[in-house]
């Protein structure tokens, strides 16, 4: 029996691992609990605190690119579109996405994956060059020594809402959910965002990818069997727990194993990723894919 150390978030198509009820041969799970979740983050890719830990795309790529010995698993845990995730106080004059040139725009990091996303697509789908755009951010990126573009700065403020109230920033990159557990109501900057989303899933024939998961190397190289093992359960779990979902583009990415989909939303990640700096050099997915092998969709 392999022991493994273990992180990943509360979700439908991981309490079957967790309580229990859907084993993992040969594998016994320590469940670690993190809240907030993106808080495990740093300290993976600083301490290698797991064994198998839940991990958002943009701070992977970062975390590859710096050397840290962790191998990418495909696995994909949350995900979406991201044109509802660019949002602005209401009640003040209409601001169209075209019109972010120039000003400021609070996001929680440089490197949040939701910003990565939304940077692509105010780019792609509203020529907004991320350069163009001042973004002000309240904490630093999960990677150590990350070196932040220049039109990056950070604020004093302890969060993203914050900014909104304080004049700060135009716009932020907070979803209008999240920003009502805060206590304030949120406009969309993007009008019917889920149409544009929706054009942006056809165009490109993938959903984004926001959380996957990730092994220690050692690990990898010294129990394969046992990383392939909890792959192939939490394959089971999220295709048992299928009715938990609905057919939101976020119900419809969660999904274990290599695909074109997958390959599609990871190329487009690790470009978006170089053109914004949030890397440096080029991602080398055929790489990411040799190393882990099993579990093909």
């Amino acid at each position: 029996m392999t022991t493994l150390s273990v992180l990943l978030g509360d979700y439908p198509h991981t309490r079957p691992l967790k309580d229990g009820t859907l084993p993992v041969p040969g594998v016994e799970c320590r469940f670690g609990q993190a809240s907030p979740l993106y808080s495990a983050f740093a300290r993976m890719v600083r301490n290698l605190e797991y064994d198998v830990c839940e991990m958002a795309l943009a701070t992977y790529f970062q975390a590859r690119e710096a050397g840290v010995p962790i191998t990418l698993l495909p696995v994909v845990m949350i995900g979406g579109t991201h044109h509802r995730s660019l949002t602005r106080l209401p009640g003040g004059p209409a601001l169209a996405p075209e019109q972010l040139a120039g000003r400021r725009v609070g996001v929680r990091s440089s490197s949040q994956t939701t910003g990565l996303w939304v940077r692509g697509l105010l780019r792609e789908d509203y020529g907004v060059e991320p350069s163009a755009v001042t973004w002000v951010t309240t904490e630093e990126p999960h990677v150590a020594g990350y070196r932040e573009p220049d039109n990056v700065l950070r604020s004093g403020a302890a969060k993203v809402p914050d900014l909104l109230r304080g004049g700060e920033v135009a716009a932020a990159v907070l979803g209008p959910r999240a920003g009502g557990t805060q206590g304030m109501d949120l406009v969309p900057v993007i009008e019917d965002a889920p149409a544009a989303g929706q054009a942006w899933i056809k165009r490109h024939g993938t959903i984004p990818v926001n959380h996957m998961v990730v092994v220690r190397d050692e690990v990898l190289e010294s129990a394969p069997q046992a990383v392939a093992a909890l792959c192939g359960a939490l394959r089971d779990a999220i295709a048992a727990t299928a009715g938990a979902r609905d057919a939101s583009p976020a119900g419809r990415v969660v999904a274990a194993g290599w695909s074109g989909p997958l390959r599609a939303a990871l190329e487009i990640g690790a470009r978006y990723a170089l053109e914004q700096q949030v890397v440096r050099s080029a991602v080398d997915l055929d790489g990411i894919e040799r190393k882990v092998p099993f579990l093909d969709a």
